[in-house]
């Protein structure tokens, strides 16, 4: 980081500085471990010379205690050492559509984007609509947000899929639980060296931005709809008064759909396309599951349940998230030892 040549080039410099963070949890880590080590050597080293009774007592102790806290630094140790995912870093682009279960699904959706909405605050994101369609009592058929921050593609990456909500609506007189369900899309936000967007195969449309049901609110042709030929990829985007604001919103989109394109073309783990990665949007396809009489989360991939969904839904998701990164990290790493 001292290097001229780095401290020269801003570039680089940022890059040096990215890799040094990246490397210092694992260096102290290491540096657990060798003390560990050496203290395990000096406590063997103690019972077996010293005559002392009180000082081989304490050595018998210290080296029961580092004996059974070495396993635990080697996992992580291990798990530090594992193939990062090259996509951890990166803003995403999330996606929320209500699938079966009419306008309560619709509801359902709204209360997980606000959920969403308020976990990126928590964690210093910034949050951005890129298009949005309300229904007439305050749910959501479709939402496209970007969350803009340090390391949000992976803490959210295991939310893609379908979410089951059983609850009452509002809408409901006779007070009966029913059963509806919204997809989630994550999408690591591409940048342009990731996907290169040719000019020649979009399809560029204006049109009037419009609010809920369809009322005009802009008289002014600033709604953005483009059509990547190719793939036939189409999105819009009407959230900012600027024409321009919302074209540059629309290829932040598109570039992120084309880069998860190509990232499941190439890797065998992640072959399925989009559709399949989130469902049909069928209650039975579920990752989870949020009950609300009970006051219940239920993740069904981790077999996880919490019963304090009243602060899940406002925003409150480490936990569900800390308990799923864990699973799957343990999984790469049976894997990787099989």
């Amino acid at each position: 980081m001292l290097d001229p040549k780095v401290l020269s080039d801003p570039a680089k410099y940022r890059d040096v500085t990215r890799e040094h963070a990246d490397l210092e949890p694992l260096v102290e880590k290491i540096r657990l471990y060798e003390k560990a080590l050496a203290g395990v050597e000096e406590a063997e080293e103690i019972l077996q010379d010293s005559k002392d009774e009180e000082l081989r007592a304490m050595a018998r102790a210290e080296l029961e205690d580092l004996r059974n806290g070495l396993p635990g630094i080697e996992t992580d140790l291990r798990l530090m050492l594992m193939p990062k995912d090259p996509r951890d870093g990166k803003s995403v682009i999330l996606e929320i559509r209500a699938g079966t279960g009419g306008e309560e699904a619709a509801l359902f959706a709204a209360d997980l984007f606000r959920m969403y909405s308020k976990y990126a605050d928590s964690r210093g994101w910034k949050v951005g609509i890129v298009d949005i369609n309300e229904t007439g009592i305050g749910g959501i058929k479709e939402v496209v947000a970007t969350m803009e921050g340090k390391g949000v593609f992976s803490r959210l990456k295991y939310e893609s899929g379908v979410h089951r909500v059983q609850r009452v609506p509002t809408t409901e007189a006779s007070g009966r639980i029913h059963t509806s369900a919204a997809t989630v899309a994550v999408l690591p936000e591409a940048e342009d060296v990731d996907v290169k967007v040719e000019e020649k195969d979009l399809r560029i449309d204006t049109f009037c931005s419009s609010g809920a049901g369809g009322q005009s609110v802009n008289t002014a042709y600033s709604a953005v709809r483009i059509v990547h030929i190719p793939t036939g990829i189409i999105v819009s985007c009407q959230d900012e008064r600027s024409q321009l604001k919302n074209r540059e919103k629309a290829l932040k989109v598109l570039r992120a759909r084309l880069f998860e394109m190509e990232q499941e073309r190439l890797s065998s783990e992640r072959s399925e396309d989009r559709k399949q990665q989130v469902g049909s949007g069928d209650r039975s396809e579920r990752i989870r599951t949020y009950n609300f009489p009970q006051n219940r989360l239920t993740d069904h991939r981790i077999g996880l349940t919490v019963h304090k969904l009243d602060l899940v839904m406002e925003g409150d998701l480490d936990d569900v998230l800390d308990s799923l990164t864990a699973s799957f990290n343990a999984e790469r790493l049976k894997a990787m030892n099989a």
